[in-house]
């Protein structure tokens, strides 16, 4: 997923922050199997597994 959104770098500026689920037992607990998961800057999930590129593109798209 990350190599998936440093493709989007062309497009917008943003910034990404890794954090280590299996680290923290709170964050292993919710989302132990769906990992990788992307979250916005409020801590709303954007998606997991994958990229959803189309809906990533539009929440990138309301900070130009």
């Amino acid at each position: 997923m990350l190599a998936a959104l440093e493709a989007l770098r062309g497009e917008f500026v943003f910034a990404v922050t890794v954090v280590d689920v299996d680290a923290d037992p709170v964050l292993e607990a919710r989302y132990d199997e769906l990992v990788p998961v992307l979250m916005d800057g409020e801590g709303q999930e954007l998606c997991h597994y994958h990229l959803d590129l189309p809906k990533v593109r539009e929440y990138l798209g309301c900070f130009r």
